[in-house]
């Protein structure tokens, strides 16, 4: 993983990225006045924001900051610049670079330090030559008057908990079963600080949790549950925040089976918002953030063999609610409501869950944003948006209509585990409502989870989708 660490000097020998405006003098970093002129003529004649003066035995590269309407848009926008930075870097094979605040702006300066080493991530696990793949970019420093490092401190976290999420996303399922998830919680527990309980198949069944069972029919590997908890001394909230995650480790569409282009082909992400809770749980601890939070992940994997559950079949779930399975497809929020009904006992303060759970998400709203709905408060709904936009997350509230439970009602059992053809994201949040008894948000991250191309710093593969924003939120509702 890439380290940034602070710089208390500016040394105008080493490669450099110094974050100025247009009326800069550029004098203290070691450019000649030829380099200069040309520079200023770059940057006022030609209008571009970001030039690069090679000077052979270091770089400096010069972006311009510009506010955009929006705090959250400037951010973005520099996090993005930092991605077109990064091309440059690692193409003339530069280790080490120091980025130079020179207009005191330490929230545009930690996004473009963040937006560079969220770039820099690589998932080379099994590439045989990974030495002539690895970027090589190894460290990033920062001078700033207005960063301390305690803040450098917090991003390194947030960088590491992201990048953890990421290559969770990326592992295969012949790697990662959901045994070798619970695993991977319990490392990330012994890391961090906090504790990881994991129930076994025979547990699972002890409890009765149908949902999560009948998912798992169709596989030879067992599923398991996963609890995590970090409850410091100095916790704010009385009652636990908790963080729900779906880990299914791979879906086929069990058989209702998938199309294998541009569908069962990426299966393996559809444990990202499992991934997302651990690492949120990671940073968390990591950061000694003064909350108590619970993460719960079922995980199994979706598969058509063995005596897998059909269209037809009635489940009975965890709380006893009966569900009419209609697609096998429709495996999300079999398990996660499991999960949100052993919330209860915890009589949390609020409870998040976070899924790749519908492509109806996906074709309301692209890669763009996280579909959201629940019956949190409007506060709390506005603090999420709030934090989503800083991290450039952006959560689309879909409304949450009681029309919408029509169309999961069932002839012979309690529900449906399928809507109707249209609104498909909100009647599966529907189908997740009906097992919580507390204020609750429903995160559909299908469509930023895991991208087929390139977006910036937002690379292909597994995004992280969530880690961010949940760690925003709970740093500023602790405040």
């Amino acid at each position: 993983m890439t380290t940034i660490s602070q710089k208390t000097t500016i040394n105008a020998t080493e490669n450099s990225i110094v974050l100025c405006s247009k009326n800069s003098n550029f004098k203290n970093y070691g450019l000649s006045k030829a380099e200069i002129d040309y520079i200023k003529n770059e940057i006022t004649k030609k209008e571009k924001k970001f030039v690069h003066i090679n000077q052979l035995n270091r770089s400096v590269f010069i972006q311009i900051t510009e506010a955009k309407k929006e705090l959250y848009l400037t951010l973005e926008a520099l996090r993005k610049a930092a991605s077109t930075a990064h091309a440059l870097i690692v193409a003339d094979k530069i280790e080490q670079i120091a980025i130079v605040d020179e207009e005191n702006n330490a929230a545009g300066t930690l996004a473009f330090a963040e937006g560079l080493a969220l770039s820099n991530y690589q998932f080379l696990k099994y590439k045989k030559d990974k030495k002539k793949e690895q970027y090589s970019l190894k460290t990033i420093s920062i001078y700033s008057k207005s960063i301390s490092k305690t803040e450098i401190d917090e991003l390194n976290v947030i960088v590491e908990a992201t990048c953890i999420c990421r290559t969770l996303v990326n592992e295969p399922v012949n790697f990662l079963t959901a045994t070798q998830l619970s695993k991977e919680f319990q490392q990330l527990g012994k890391g961090a600080g906090f504790r990881v309980e994991v129930f076994d198949k025979a547990k699972i069944k002890a409890l009765k949790m149908g949902g999560l069972l009948a998912v798992n029919r169709g596989s030879i590997d067992p599923p398991t549950f996963s609890i995590m908890e970090y409850k410091p001394k100095n916790a704010k909230n009385k009652q636990p925040i908790i963080l729900v995650g779906k880990g299914v480790v791979y879906d086929t569409g069990g058989v209702s089976l998938k199309p294998t282009p541009n569908s069962m082909d990426m299966m393996k992400c559809d444990m990202a918002g499992a991934a997302a809770v651990g690492g949120t749980i990671y940073a968390i601890a990591k950061a000694k953030l003064p909350v108590h939070v619970i993460g719960l992940v079922p995980a199994t994997d979706n598969r058509p063999g063995g005596n897998a559950y059909v269209p037809g079949d009635i489940i009975t779930m965890y709380n006893g609610l009966t569900v009419e399975m209609l697609n096998a497809d429709a495996e999300g929020r079999m398990i996660l409501a499991d999960a949100l009904a052993y919330a209860q006992k915890y009589k949390p303060e609020l409870v998040i869950d976070l899924a790749t759970l519908t492509g109806a998400a996906v074709a309301a709203i692209g890669t763009s944003g996280i579909v959201a709905m629940g019956t949190a408060d409007d506060t709390t709904k506005n603090q999420l948006k709030e934090s989503g936009n800083l991290v450039y997350e952006r959560l689309a509230e879909m409304p949450f209509w009681d029309d919408y439970d029509e169309m999961i009602k069932s002839d012979i059992a309690d529900m449906k585990n399928l809507g109707g053809p249209h609104a498909g994201a909100i009647t599966a949040g529907k189908f997740l409502a009906r097992y919580i008894d507390y204020p609750w948000m429903h995160f559909d991250i299908a469509g930023p989870a895991f991208l087929t191309t390139k977006e910036a710093y937002r690379v292909k593969g597994g995004t992280g989708a969530g880690v961010r924003l949940l760690f925003n939120f709970l740093k500023d509702r602790t405040k």
